[in-house]
């Protein structure tokens, strides 16, 4: 389970993020209708500003896989990250 802690000088709270939701979540961003919104959305910025890019599609495949490889990695700290004003977040597997 992938758990995601964030803290200010207001608020605390942290999001646990079960590899379930993570899978579904790669089924989402890498289907087909997703990927032609993307690209339908984005032609009109890249066409403006003149740059030859279309995006590419994503390999569901891969990303699976990265999770699977996530899973045997318990207790990695992903990211860890604290501001000057107290701020803080926190991603651990």
């Amino acid at each position: 389970m992938l758990h995601v802690k964030v803290k200010s000088k207001e608020v605390s709270f942290s999001i646990p993020v079960p590899y379930m939701m993570l899978n579904l979540g790669i089924s989402i961003v890498c289907s087909n209708m997703l990927q032609r919104h993307i690209n339908k959305w984005s032609k009109e910025y890249i066409e403006k500003k003149n740059i030859p890019f279309i995006i590419p599609p994503l390999d569901k495949a891969v990303l699976k896989l990265v999770v699977d490889e996530i899973k045997n990695h318990n207790g990695l700290e992903l990211v860890n990250i604290k501001a000057n004003d107290g701020s803080e977040v926190r991603i651990k597997l």
